[in-house]
Protein backbone atom coordinates (compact mmCIF):
# COMPACT_ATOMS: atom_id res chain seq x y z
CA UNK A 1 0.00 0.00 0.00
CA UNK A 2 1.67 3.45 -1.03
CA UNK A 3 0.49 5.93 1.74
CA UNK A 4 -0.21 9.70 0.79
CA UNK A 5 2.94 11.85 1.92
CA UNK A 6 3.80 14.93 2.48
CA UNK A 7 7.43 15.26 1.35
CA UNK A 8 5.99 14.03 -1.73
CA UNK A 9 5.61 17.87 -2.91
CA UNK A 10 8.87 18.43 -1.75
CA UNK A 11 9.79 16.64 -4.51
CA UNK A 12 7.76 18.06 -6.87
CA UNK A 13 9.04 21.36 -6.31
CA UNK A 14 12.32 19.65 -6.25
CA UNK A 15 11.94 18.51 -9.98
CA UNK A 16 10.23 22.32 -11.01
CA UNK A 17 13.08 24.11 -9.75
CA UNK A 18 16.06 22.10 -8.90
CA UNK A 19 16.36 18.74 -10.25
CA UNK A 20 18.21 20.12 -13.28
CA UNK A 21 20.93 20.89 -10.66
CA UNK A 22 21.15 18.74 -8.14
CA UNK A 23 20.47 15.34 -7.22
CA UNK A 24 17.82 15.03 -3.94
CA UNK A 25 18.67 12.53 -1.22
CA UNK A 26 15.89 11.11 1.10
CA UNK A 27 17.43 10.07 4.45
CA UNK A 28 15.63 8.66 7.38
CA UNK A 29 15.32 5.88 8.90
CA UNK A 30 15.41 2.24 7.95
CA UNK A 31 11.42 1.05 6.97
CA UNK A 32 9.86 4.55 7.18
CA UNK A 33 9.13 4.46 3.50
CA UNK A 34 12.13 6.00 1.59
CA UNK A 35 12.50 3.71 -1.39
CA UNK A 36 8.61 3.03 -1.42
CA UNK A 37 8.16 7.11 -1.77
CA UNK A 38 10.67 7.67 -4.75
CA UNK A 39 9.38 4.93 -6.80
CA UNK A 40 5.86 6.58 -6.69
CA UNK A 41 7.85 9.74 -7.62
CA UNK A 42 9.18 8.11 -10.57
CA UNK A 43 6.41 6.27 -11.54
CA UNK A 44 3.92 8.74 -11.33
CA UNK A 45 6.05 12.26 -12.30
CA UNK A 46 8.55 10.56 -15.14
CA UNK A 47 7.97 8.34 -18.67
CA UNK A 48 10.70 6.20 -17.14
CA UNK A 49 12.55 5.32 -13.98
CA UNK A 50 14.61 2.87 -12.70
CA UNK A 51 15.88 1.92 -9.20
CA UNK A 52 18.97 0.84 -8.45
CA UNK A 53 19.14 -0.90 -5.27
CA UNK A 54 22.48 -1.42 -3.39
CA UNK A 55 21.30 -3.53 -0.67
CA UNK A 56 20.65 -6.38 -4.03
CA UNK A 57 22.76 -5.13 -6.64
CA UNK A 58 25.30 -7.43 -7.98
CA UNK A 59 28.84 -6.61 -8.15
CA UNK A 60 28.68 -6.29 -11.87
CA UNK A 61 26.27 -3.10 -11.09
CA UNK A 62 28.12 -1.21 -8.99
CA UNK A 63 31.16 -2.34 -11.09
CA UNK A 64 29.41 -0.10 -13.54
CA UNK A 65 29.65 3.06 -11.82
CA UNK A 66 33.14 2.61 -10.57
CA UNK A 67 33.88 1.54 -14.23
CA UNK A 68 32.19 4.12 -16.52
CA UNK A 69 32.21 7.51 -14.92
CA UNK A 70 34.16 8.87 -18.09
CA UNK A 71 31.89 7.15 -20.35
CA UNK A 72 28.65 7.93 -19.31
CA UNK A 73 26.85 6.43 -22.40
CA UNK A 74 28.53 3.14 -21.56
CA UNK A 75 27.06 3.31 -18.09
CA UNK A 76 23.30 4.23 -19.28
CA UNK A 77 23.56 1.77 -21.90
CA UNK A 78 24.27 -0.70 -19.05
CA UNK A 79 21.67 0.30 -16.83
CA UNK A 80 18.81 0.40 -19.90
CA UNK A 81 19.69 -3.22 -20.70
CA UNK A 82 20.37 -4.58 -17.05
CA UNK A 83 16.72 -3.00 -15.93
CA UNK A 84 15.43 -3.81 -19.24
CA UNK A 85 13.70 -0.07 -19.18
CA UNK A 86 14.25 3.06 -21.90
CA UNK A 87 15.77 5.66 -20.54
CA UNK A 88 14.35 9.49 -21.97
CA UNK A 89 16.11 12.19 -22.04
CA UNK A 90 14.82 14.78 -19.36
CA UNK A 91 11.81 12.82 -18.92
CA UNK A 92 13.37 9.86 -16.79
CA UNK A 93 13.99 9.19 -13.39
CA UNK A 94 17.25 7.24 -12.02
CA UNK A 95 17.26 6.06 -8.35
CA UNK A 96 19.92 5.33 -6.22
CA UNK A 97 18.77 3.58 -3.41
CA UNK A 98 19.97 2.70 -0.52
CA UNK A 99 23.19 4.80 -1.40
CA UNK A 100 25.15 4.53 1.29
CA UNK A 101 26.12 0.79 0.81
CA UNK A 102 28.11 2.07 -2.42
CA UNK A 103 29.70 5.41 -1.40
CA UNK A 104 31.41 5.27 -5.05
CA UNK A 105 27.94 5.70 -6.43
CA UNK A 106 27.11 8.93 -4.25
CA UNK A 107 30.11 10.11 -5.04
CA UNK A 108 29.46 9.75 -8.66
CA UNK A 109 26.30 12.09 -8.30
CA UNK A 110 28.56 15.22 -9.18
CA UNK A 111 29.33 13.30 -12.97
CA UNK A 112 25.80 12.63 -13.31
CA UNK A 113 24.15 15.83 -12.72
CA UNK A 114 26.11 17.90 -13.95
CA UNK A 115 25.62 15.40 -17.49
CA UNK A 116 22.07 16.92 -17.41
CA UNK A 117 20.33 13.79 -19.59
CA UNK A 118 18.04 12.76 -16.66
CA UNK A 119 17.22 13.35 -12.70
CA UNK A 120 18.28 11.82 -9.55
CA UNK A 121 16.92 10.50 -5.88
CA UNK A 122 19.20 8.83 -3.94
CA UNK A 123 17.73 7.36 -0.88
CA UNK A 124 19.77 6.14 2.23
CA UNK A 125 19.92 5.21 5.95
CA UNK A 126 22.84 5.52 8.42
CA UNK A 127 24.20 7.60 6.12
CA UNK A 128 26.22 9.70 8.15
CA UNK A 129 27.63 6.52 9.77
CA UNK A 130 31.55 7.12 9.32
CA UNK A 131 32.28 3.13 7.70
CA UNK A 132 29.81 4.88 5.12
CA UNK A 133 31.41 7.47 4.17
CA UNK A 134 34.88 6.54 4.76
CA UNK A 135 36.96 7.88 1.48
CA UNK A 136 33.93 9.21 -0.35
CA UNK A 137 33.24 12.82 -0.77
CA UNK A 138 29.87 14.18 -0.55
CA UNK A 139 29.37 15.77 -3.41
CA UNK A 140 27.95 19.83 -3.50
CA UNK A 141 25.15 18.89 -6.13
CA UNK A 142 23.14 17.26 -3.50
CA UNK A 143 20.17 18.64 -1.61
CA UNK A 144 18.59 16.37 1.21
CA UNK A 145 15.27 15.78 2.48
CA UNK A 146 14.31 14.07 5.80
CA UNK A 147 11.33 11.41 5.69
CA UNK A 148 10.18 11.12 8.86
CA UNK A 149 7.20 8.38 10.35
CA UNK A 150 3.99 9.70 9.36
CA UNK A 151 2.67 12.17 11.51
CA UNK A 152 -1.20 12.20 12.21
CA UNK A 153 -2.12 14.14 9.52
CA UNK A 154 -0.85 11.22 7.52
CA UNK A 155 -2.53 8.97 9.60
CA UNK A 156 -5.53 10.40 8.82
CA UNK A 157 -5.30 10.35 5.34
CA UNK A 158 -4.12 6.47 5.27
CA UNK A 159 -7.54 5.73 7.00
CA UNK A 160 -9.29 7.66 4.49
CA UNK A 161 -10.48 10.83 6.70
CA UNK A 162 -8.95 13.42 4.53
CA UNK A 163 -12.35 15.33 5.60
CA UNK A 164 -11.07 15.50 9.22
CA UNK A 165 -7.71 17.01 8.38
CA UNK A 166 -9.35 19.74 6.61
CA UNK A 167 -11.51 20.71 10.02
CA UNK A 168 -8.51 20.25 12.12
CA UNK A 169 -6.36 22.74 9.95
CA UNK A 170 -9.56 24.82 10.60
CA UNK A 171 -10.38 24.83 13.59
CA UNK A 172 -6.55 25.52 14.41
CA UNK A 173 -6.38 28.78 12.27
CA UNK A 174 -9.42 30.10 13.66
CA UNK A 175 -9.08 28.93 17.18
CA UNK A 176 -12.71 27.50 17.14
CA UNK A 177 -13.02 23.86 18.63
CA UNK A 178 -14.33 21.40 17.18
CA UNK A 179 -17.75 19.53 18.20
CA UNK A 180 -17.20 17.78 21.10
CA UNK A 181 -18.61 14.43 19.63
CA UNK A 182 -16.14 14.98 16.24
CA UNK A 183 -13.66 15.47 19.17
CA UNK A 184 -13.72 12.32 21.14
CA UNK A 185 -13.83 10.63 17.75
CA UNK A 186 -10.40 11.80 16.78
CA UNK A 187 -8.41 11.47 20.55
CA UNK A 188 -9.60 8.01 20.38
CA UNK A 189 -8.21 8.08 16.35
CA UNK A 190 -4.71 9.86 17.90
CA UNK A 191 -4.90 6.66 21.00
CA UNK A 192 -5.11 4.20 17.84
CA UNK A 193 -2.27 5.94 15.96
CA UNK A 194 0.14 6.27 19.68
CA UNK A 195 -0.11 2.45 19.76
CA UNK A 196 0.41 1.80 15.85
CA UNK A 197 2.58 4.55 15.16
CA UNK A 198 3.65 6.09 11.83
CA UNK A 199 5.80 3.15 10.71
CA UNK A 200 4.33 2.69 6.90
CA UNK A 201 4.21 -1.11 7.48
CA UNK A 202 3.04 -1.01 10.63
CA UNK A 203 -0.04 1.06 9.94
CA UNK A 204 -0.76 -1.07 6.76
CA UNK A 205 -0.96 -4.31 8.76
CA UNK A 206 -3.31 -2.39 11.56
CA UNK A 207 -5.67 -1.42 8.87
CA UNK A 208 -5.87 -4.32 6.55
CA UNK A 209 -6.99 -6.33 9.57
CA UNK A 210 -7.97 -4.04 12.25
CA UNK A 211 -5.03 -5.63 14.25
CA UNK A 212 -2.92 -4.19 17.23
CA UNK A 213 -1.19 -7.44 17.21
CA UNK A 214 -0.49 -7.50 13.53
CA UNK A 215 0.70 -4.36 13.84
CA UNK A 216 3.25 -5.30 16.89
CA UNK A 217 4.63 -8.10 15.09
CA UNK A 218 5.67 -5.75 12.27
CA UNK A 219 6.97 -3.10 15.05
CA UNK A 220 9.15 -6.10 16.26
CA UNK A 221 10.81 -7.02 13.05
CA UNK A 222 11.77 -2.99 12.53
CA UNK A 223 13.01 -3.22 16.56
CA UNK A 224 14.89 -6.79 15.49
CA UNK A 225 16.56 -4.74 12.49
CA UNK A 226 17.82 -1.69 14.31
CA UNK A 227 19.55 -3.83 16.50
CA UNK A 228 21.18 -5.97 13.73
CA UNK A 229 22.23 -2.57 12.33
CA UNK A 230 23.48 -1.67 15.79
CA UNK A 231 25.86 -5.01 15.63
CA UNK A 232 26.93 -4.35 11.48
CA UNK A 233 27.02 -0.42 11.85
CA UNK A 234 28.39 0.30 14.94
CA UNK A 235 31.31 -2.09 15.32
CA UNK A 236 33.90 -1.36 18.51
CA UNK A 237 31.45 0.46 20.40
CA UNK A 238 27.80 -1.42 19.74
CA UNK A 239 27.83 -2.67 23.39
CA UNK A 240 27.11 1.30 24.21
CA UNK A 241 25.26 1.78 21.54
CA UNK A 242 22.56 -0.79 22.64
CA UNK A 243 23.05 -0.21 26.23
CA UNK A 244 21.29 3.13 25.55
CA UNK A 245 18.84 1.95 23.18
CA UNK A 246 17.31 -0.34 25.36
CA UNK A 247 17.19 1.86 27.80
CA UNK A 248 14.77 5.10 26.15
CA UNK A 249 11.19 3.32 27.52
CA UNK A 250 13.13 3.12 31.27
CA UNK A 251 14.53 6.93 31.05
CA UNK A 252 11.13 8.64 29.62
CA UNK A 253 9.31 6.68 31.98
CA UNK A 254 10.85 9.08 34.31
CA UNK A 255 8.53 11.80 35.73
CA UNK A 256 11.96 13.93 34.70
CA UNK A 257 12.96 12.51 31.19
CA UNK A 258 16.12 13.71 30.94
CA UNK A 259 18.57 10.75 29.87
CA UNK A 260 20.61 9.87 33.15
CA UNK A 261 23.62 8.13 31.60
CA UNK A 262 24.60 7.26 35.49
CA UNK A 263 21.81 4.82 35.67
CA UNK A 264 23.36 2.64 32.62
CA UNK A 265 26.13 2.24 35.36
CA UNK A 266 27.71 3.03 38.29
CA UNK A 267 31.11 4.70 36.37
CA UNK A 268 28.82 5.46 32.54
CA UNK A 269 29.19 9.27 31.54
CA UNK A 270 28.28 11.23 29.05
CA UNK A 271 31.46 11.78 27.62
CA UNK A 272 31.76 7.63 27.12
CA UNK A 273 28.29 7.85 26.09
CA UNK A 274 28.36 10.47 23.54
CA UNK A 275 29.31 8.09 20.27
CA UNK A 276 26.64 5.88 21.27
CA UNK A 277 23.46 8.92 21.08
CA UNK A 278 25.18 10.19 17.65
CA UNK A 279 25.27 7.19 16.46
CA UNK A 280 21.33 6.73 17.57
CA UNK A 281 20.71 10.54 16.21
CA UNK A 282 22.58 9.82 13.02
CA UNK A 283 20.97 6.56 12.39
CA UNK A 284 17.71 8.08 12.56
CA UNK A 285 16.12 5.88 14.98
CA UNK A 286 15.71 8.64 17.93
CA UNK A 287 14.97 12.29 17.88
CA UNK A 288 17.13 13.44 20.43
CA UNK A 289 15.91 17.20 22.15
CA UNK A 290 18.74 19.17 23.63
CA UNK A 291 18.48 21.07 27.14
CA UNK A 292 18.54 25.30 26.46
CA UNK A 293 20.32 27.38 29.32
CA UNK A 294 19.04 31.07 28.16
CA UNK A 295 15.39 30.92 26.20
CA UNK A 296 15.85 33.37 23.37
CA UNK A 297 14.76 33.42 19.62
CA UNK A 298 18.59 32.34 19.06
CA UNK A 299 17.64 28.66 20.88
CA UNK A 300 20.62 27.45 19.31
CA UNK A 301 23.40 29.75 20.61
CA UNK A 302 22.35 28.38 24.38
CA UNK A 303 22.19 24.13 24.17
CA UNK A 304 23.53 22.67 26.41
CA UNK A 305 24.74 19.08 24.79
CA UNK A 306 25.04 17.53 28.50
CA UNK A 307 21.88 17.69 29.21
CA UNK A 308 19.29 16.04 27.05
CA UNK A 309 15.74 13.76 26.48
CA UNK A 310 16.28 10.52 24.00
CA UNK A 311 13.32 10.33 22.29
CA UNK A 312 11.93 6.78 19.84
CA UNK A 313 11.75 8.25 16.09
CA UNK A 314 8.33 6.36 16.64
CA UNK A 315 5.67 6.56 18.98
CA UNK A 316 4.59 3.03 17.90
CA UNK A 317 8.38 1.60 18.41
CA UNK A 318 8.15 3.09 21.40
CA UNK A 319 5.78 1.25 22.67
CA UNK A 320 6.24 -2.25 21.06
CA UNK A 321 10.09 -1.73 22.95
CA UNK A 322 8.32 -1.07 26.00
CA UNK A 323 5.80 -4.23 25.94
CA UNK A 324 9.36 -6.24 24.82
CA UNK A 325 9.21 -8.38 28.19
CA UNK A 326 6.72 -10.83 26.36
CA UNK A 327 7.30 -12.83 22.95
CA UNK A 328 4.40 -11.33 21.62
CA UNK A 329 1.90 -8.55 22.68
CA UNK A 330 -1.58 -9.52 21.89
CA UNK A 331 -4.75 -7.78 20.44
CA UNK A 332 -6.49 -7.79 23.78
CA UNK A 333 -3.90 -5.90 25.80
CA UNK A 334 -3.74 -3.47 22.67
CA UNK A 335 -7.50 -3.04 23.15
CA UNK A 336 -7.19 -2.35 26.82
CA UNK A 337 -4.85 -0.11 26.71
CA UNK A 338 -7.18 1.83 24.37
CA UNK A 339 -10.63 1.67 26.55
CA UNK A 340 -7.92 2.40 29.66
CA UNK A 341 -8.22 -0.87 31.02
CA UNK A 342 -4.92 -1.53 31.39
CA UNK A 343 -1.94 1.18 32.36
CA UNK A 344 0.63 1.87 30.18
CA UNK A 345 3.03 5.03 31.26
CA UNK A 346 0.97 7.66 29.74
CA UNK A 347 3.21 10.61 30.28
CA UNK A 348 6.04 8.37 28.48
CA UNK A 349 4.27 7.91 25.05
CA UNK A 350 2.64 11.36 25.03
CA UNK A 351 5.25 13.58 25.03
CA UNK A 352 7.30 11.12 22.72
CA UNK A 353 3.94 11.67 20.24
CA UNK A 354 4.33 15.60 20.50
CA UNK A 355 8.35 15.23 20.14
CA UNK A 356 7.43 13.20 16.83
CA UNK A 357 5.44 15.56 15.15
CA UNK A 358 7.46 18.47 15.97
CA UNK A 359 10.25 16.54 14.23
CA UNK A 360 8.10 15.81 11.26
CA UNK A 361 6.59 19.48 11.29
CA UNK A 362 10.72 20.54 10.68
CA UNK A 363 11.78 21.90 14.39
CA UNK A 364 14.64 20.58 16.36
CA UNK A 365 13.63 19.32 19.46
CA UNK A 366 15.02 21.97 22.48
CA UNK A 367 13.44 21.88 25.94
CA UNK A 368 14.27 24.28 29.48
CA UNK A 369 14.77 23.18 33.01
CA UNK A 370 15.83 24.99 36.21
CA UNK A 371 16.62 23.42 39.33
CA UNK A 372 16.86 26.36 41.71
CA UNK A 373 16.95 26.36 44.82
CA UNK A 374 14.48 29.26 44.82
CA UNK A 375 10.88 27.63 44.45
CA UNK A 376 9.99 30.25 42.26
CA UNK A 377 13.26 29.59 39.52
CA UNK A 378 12.05 25.84 39.74
CA UNK A 379 10.85 24.73 36.15
CA UNK A 380 10.30 22.14 33.25
CA UNK A 381 9.14 23.15 29.97
CA UNK A 382 8.84 20.03 27.66
CA UNK A 383 9.50 21.37 24.73
CA UNK A 384 10.66 25.42 23.22
CA UNK A 385 10.32 26.69 19.56
CA UNK A 386 10.41 29.97 17.72
CA UNK A 387 7.87 31.15 16.35
CA UNK A 388 6.01 34.63 14.65
CA UNK A 389 4.29 35.88 17.55
CA UNK A 390 1.07 38.52 16.75
CA UNK A 391 1.75 40.67 19.91
CA UNK A 392 4.79 41.73 18.32
CA UNK A 393 4.35 42.65 15.18
CA UNK A 394 4.79 39.14 13.53
CA UNK A 395 8.74 39.06 15.20
CA UNK A 396 9.45 35.81 16.87
CA UNK A 397 9.07 35.05 20.15
CA UNK A 398 9.87 31.73 22.40
CA UNK A 399 6.74 29.86 22.38
CA UNK A 400 7.15 27.58 25.51
CA UNK A 401 5.14 24.30 25.01
CA UNK A 402 3.36 21.90 27.40
CA UNK A 403 2.57 18.44 27.01
CA UNK A 404 -0.18 16.79 29.23
CA UNK A 405 -1.42 13.56 28.78
CA UNK A 406 -4.72 13.54 31.16
CA UNK A 407 -7.42 16.10 31.71
CA UNK A 408 -6.16 16.92 35.49
CA UNK A 409 -3.56 18.62 35.45
CA UNK A 410 -0.78 22.41 36.46
CA UNK A 411 0.74 24.72 34.79
CA UNK A 412 3.00 26.32 37.26
CA UNK A 413 6.02 26.00 34.95
CA UNK A 414 4.58 27.62 32.38
CA UNK A 415 3.59 30.47 34.81
CA UNK A 416 7.11 30.75 36.66
CA UNK A 417 8.14 31.10 32.43
CA UNK A 418 6.29 33.86 31.55
CA UNK A 419 7.02 35.77 34.80
CA UNK A 420 11.06 34.59 34.57
CA UNK A 421 11.23 35.82 30.79
CA UNK A 422 8.41 38.37 29.91
CA UNK A 423 8.37 39.78 26.66
CA UNK A 424 10.95 36.87 25.24
CA UNK A 425 7.61 34.80 25.82
CA UNK A 426 5.28 33.68 22.80
CA UNK A 427 2.15 32.26 21.85
CA UNK A 428 2.26 29.95 25.16
CA UNK A 429 0.89 26.32 24.01
CA UNK A 430 -0.76 23.73 26.02
CA UNK A 431 -1.04 20.21 24.30
CA UNK A 432 -3.64 18.04 26.32
CA UNK A 433 -6.53 15.77 25.55
CA UNK A 434 -9.12 18.21 26.14
CA UNK A 435 -10.79 20.23 23.49
CA UNK A 436 -9.00 24.18 22.26
CA UNK A 437 -9.71 27.24 24.12
CA UNK A 438 -7.48 30.38 24.28
CA UNK A 439 -6.90 32.12 27.81
CA UNK A 440 -4.98 35.59 26.41
CA UNK A 441 -1.93 34.54 24.99
CA UNK A 442 -1.89 30.58 25.85
CA UNK A 443 -3.52 28.56 23.65
CA UNK A 444 -4.70 25.33 24.90
CA UNK A 445 -4.93 22.61 21.85
CA UNK A 446 -5.97 18.99 21.75
CA UNK A 447 -3.34 16.30 21.01
CA UNK A 448 -4.10 15.58 17.63
CA UNK A 449 -3.10 19.73 16.80
CA UNK A 450 0.50 19.03 17.71
CA UNK A 451 1.13 18.60 13.90
CA UNK A 452 0.43 22.31 13.26
CA UNK A 453 2.55 23.95 16.39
Amino acid sequence: MIFKRKLYDKLLAWKANQADKTALLIEGARRVGKSTLAKAFGANEYRSYIVVDFWEASQEVKDAFSQNLNNLDALFRFLQLHYATRLYEHDSLIVLDEVQLHPTARSAVKQLVADGRYHYIETGSLLSIKQNVSGAPIPSEEVSARLCPLDFEEFLWACGNDVATQFIRESFATKEPLPDGSHRDLMRTFREYLLVGGMPQSVEAFLARNSFQEADDVKRAILDLYRKDITRFAAGYEGKVRRAFDAIPSQLSKHEKKFTVSAMGHHARIRDYQVAFEWMSEACVTNMCWSVTDPCVGLALYEDDGAFKCYMVDTGLLVTHALADRATTSNKIYEDVLTGKLSINEGMITENVVAQQLVASGHRLRFYSSYASVASDRMEIDFLVAREYSDAGGKARVSPIEVKSSNRYGLSSLDKFKTKFGKRVGTQFVLHPKTLSVEGDRVFLPLYMAHLV
